[in-house]
């Protein structure tokens, strides 16, 4: 892959919405191919928790047969996404890296981390 291949975002917002929105970015993206980055900031941390209790409107997704947030974590982490939780994020949110899940491969880091993972070629959004 090119590093025009690449898409990179951070996903900020604790919004259900658009957290799922931004996973399903991700997951595509990934997979056709691309190298994706997802930096996780901001009220988005707390997903990546091992008691994180999704709303209702995720069992309706489901019922309607649209990924959960679950599956689409699974999916990223399947596909190979660079998963980076922000640190600032973390000590704001009064959480440590072991209160997160251990079934993905999350990488502990901050902006100058995820600046370092993207390329200046490819494409990158907030969420």
């Amino acid at each position: 892959m090119s590093d025009t291949a690449s898409f990179s975002l951070v996903i900020h917002d604790g919004a259900f919405g658009r957290i799922h929105y931004g996973l399903i970015m991700a997951s595509a993206a990934a997979a056709i191919g691309r190298r994706v980055t997802i930096l996780f900031a901001g009220e988005a941390v707390a997903i990546l928790t091992e008691n994180y209790s999704p709303p209702d409107e995720d069992a309706r997704n489901l019922s309607l047969g649209v990924a959960s947030l679950d599956e689409l974590l699974t999916a990223c982490q399947d596909l190979k996404v660079r998963m980076i939780v922000c640190e600032t994020a973390l000590v704001q949110a009064e959480l440590k890296v072991n209160n997160l899940r251990t079934d993905l491969t999350l990488e502990s880091g901050g902006f100058v981390t995820y600046l370092n993972a993207t390329d200046t070629n490819g494409q990158s959004l907030f969420v």
